[in-house]
């Protein structure tokens, strides 16, 4: 029988440190919010080489007493909570006393704190675990931490991070959501020295342009909305200011950051009839509730939170985020000024023009009716039409807030939504192409066992390309005999007859143009009179960053430019009149899901789109040089498909044509 050993200090806070420190973020995360924590108003970030040679965060907080600095490093050492109870009632973002134990077990740790009213500051180091005496030093007020070499104890996770630029770049996406969600702190945050982001503490609106820039701000709704005791406040983006992926949405609750799938949700479903497909709205929201109804301790970096009820935080935001979006009479109480504004419109003189309904005072604040109108059709389908459940589960006992701490009222608050009338509580179901019918996600069989479906599906592939090689028509001796609907080329030979789709030719010698010149690495170029500028936020400069050579092969000539932008000076010669915003919105949206994918082989797939948007198109008058131009450019191979897989030639032989035709059976 195996002896059950006791772990020492040093082993127990690494393994800690597996799931509390992943990756450098974590470390400027643990830091910066013990600094808020403190009660910071001005935080100064640094780093070098990603994270992964220094992170030093410096504070003008309460600081630390001399008699505490090496209790600071103790595991579930804190000074946030004392005992089981005061986990209910959580106000802060760090509690549970692991994480600088943590870090400390995997860098070497500088720890320099003055005490408010104390007359010199103190410093302590600590290497892999092992602290060293408390001796003075010099240091203005505050605190000042700094973990440098991390992971130089654990080759093995040292191996696995990600390139300086990649690493840096999700430091600067926590860094930017610490300065939407602390817009009251004045951060300066350091890259190798340079200064790459700075806030002065001035508020949401100042937040909000140092990160994304003044103009965002005009594109967005001001709300603040007190719904069932949750409050609800910050910017929406309007349906007509969408991105291409998630990174430029940001939610607080309670002061935190956090990624949930029931606010995600709630909002993702408000704007669903506005976005089209792979269109994500724009949002920095803040959603206040009682502590006592959420849970910050179910992840390991309190990525994630759980409410004590699901529902009625889903149907508050979706009903806030509805009203605002659809600009209903609603809107009036949660769209900040919004009421001053109508009482603007309902004052001036109805010579002018002007309508003193509260419709007009709506259209007048919002402008988002018309601006919506004009931009999409809502839908019948839509979720948050007239059968709200929780619209029309509202009564009298439900405006009473959670922040009176009345208990009673809460209750009867967090029961009035039941599972069943929830719109996600309908299970799952299969409809059945063939048949019609409907099954339950239940009843659907699994796969037989001992059948790899992955290898039947590779066989299946392998055989289909196969087939399609042997379709290789030569035509040495084929005559032009006419064009179907502008369309569709008719080339006989012998008892043949050859129908070409025109687009779907041209689209597929394009492609193959351009990935020949690509892996021959012969791109021509052509410069652009006024290049273009690319602006991104932080994780999608890292992931540009990390993959220029691969765009550059494509025949970009792409540069970092600055502040978050890089400068497109050079476009592929075939592809002189791309849309560049919108190339680059398809690239930028797969940020954050292209672990293990080939960027090469994405940007081919883009490529091959836009060929198909250069190539001639169905219906289009061809002369008839252009004609033999684009028959000769196949050199006879029939057999091609365009890059989207459909067929770019047709042939009927004369025998099932005169089948048609009865001539023969």
């Amino acid at each position: 029988m195996a002896k059950i050993n006791i772990l020492d200090s040093s082993v127990f806070n690494r393994i800690a440190a597996g799931e509390v420190v992943d990756r450098p973020y974590s470390v400027v995360k643990e830091f910066v919010e013990n600094s808020l924590d403190a009660g910071a108003k001005n935080i100064t970030v640094e780093i070098e080489r990603g994270g992964k040679d220094r992170i030093c965060v410096t504070d003008d907080g309460d600081g630390i007493e001399r008699s505490e600095l090496r209790a600071a490093f103790l595991p579930h050492a804190t000074s946030k909570i004392a005992r089981a109870e005061d986990l209910d009632h959580i106000h802060t973002l760090g509690f549970r006393g692991e994480a600088l134990a943590s870090i400390a077990s995997v860098a070497r740790v500088t720890l320099r704190s003055r005490a408010k009213g104390a007359e010199e500051a103190y410093e302590l180091h600590c290497d892999g675990g092992k602290l060293s005496e408390v001796t003075p030093c010099a240091l203005g007020g505050g605190t000042e931490i700094a973990a440098e070499n991390l992971f130089y104890n654990t080759p093995v996770r040292e191996k696995f991070l990600r390139t300086d630029r990649g690493e840096e770049g999700e430091i600067s996406n926590f860094v930017a959501r610490f300065v939407l969600g602390n817009p009251g702190v004045a951060f300066r945050y350091l890259v190798d020295g340079k200064l790459s982001l700075q806030s002065f503490g001035g508020g949401l609106e100042e937040a909000v342009a140092a990160v994304y820039g003044a103009g965002v701000l005009a594109q967005c709704y001001h709300i603040d909305a007190e719904k069932h005791g949750i409050r609800l406040r910050g910017y929406l983006g309007k349906p007509s200011f969408t991105k291409a992926n998630r990174t430029y949405q940001s939610v607080f609750v309670n002061g935190r950051y956090i990624v949930n799938n029931t606010i995600g949700s709630a909002i993702s479903n408000a704007y669903a009839s506005y976005l089209m497909k792979r269109q994500y709205p724009f949002y920095v929201l803040f959603i206040d509730v009682p502590p006592e109804v959420v849970d910050v301790n179910v992840h390991p970096n309190k990525a994630d939170v759980r409410f004590e009820n699901n529902q009625v935080i889903y149907g508050c935001i979706y009903s806030v985020v509805s009203a605002v979006l659809d600009g209903n009479a609603a809107a009036l109480d949660f769209v900040v000024g919004a009421k001053n504004a109508a009482a603007e419109v309902q004052a001036e003189p109805a010579a002018e023009g002007k309508s003193k309904d509260v419709s007009a005072a709506q259209s007048s604040f919002l402008d988002g009716a018309a601006e919506h109108a004009a931009f999409t059709q809502k839908t019948e389908s839509a979720p948050h039409g007239s059968d709200n459940s929780f619209e029309n589960k509202e009564n009298g006992d439900l405006q009473s807030t959670l922040r009176d701490k009345d208990r009673q009222n809460y209750d009867e608050l967090f029961n009035f939504a039941k599972p069943s009338q929830m719109r996600g509580g309908a299970p799952l179901v299969f409809h059945d192409s063939g048949s019609g019918s409907v099954r339950a996600a239940a009843d659907v069989p699994p796969p037989p066992s001992g059948v790899d479906i992955f290898a039947e599906n590779k066989r299946f592939l392998e055989e289909r390309d196969r087939r399609a090689k042997q379709q290789k028509w030569i035509l040495d001796n084929a005559v032009f005999r006419g064009v179907l609907f502008n369309t569709y080329l008719l080339y006989e030979e012998g008892d043949d007859v050859y129908i070409i789709d025109q687009h779907a030719a041209h689209e597929r010698l394009i492609f193959d143009r351009l990935k020949a010149e690509m892996d021959a690495r012969t791109v021509m170029r052509q410069p652009m009179l006024v290049p273009y500028i690319l602006t991104a936020n932080a994780e999608e400069v890292s992931f540009l960053s990390e993959h220029l050579s691969a765009i550059e092969e494509i025949g970009f000539d792409i540069e970092e430019f600055g502040g978050g932008s890089f400068k497109i000076s050079a476009v592929p010669l075939d592809l002189r009149d791309i849309d560049l915003g919108a190339f680059f919105a398809d690239l930028l949206a797969e940020v954050g899901s292209l672990r293990g994918i080939r960027l090469s082989e994405l940007l081919r797939d883009k490529i091959a789109m836009t060929a198909c948007k250069h190539a001639v198109k169905g219906g289009m008058l061809l002369t008839d040089s252009e004609k033999e131009k684009l028959f000769a450019m196949l050199h006879g191979d029939m057999g091609l498909k365009c890059p989207h897989g459909r067929p770019v030639c047709v042939r009927l032989t004369k025998t099932e044509v005169e089948k048609m035709f009865k001539r023969i059976v």
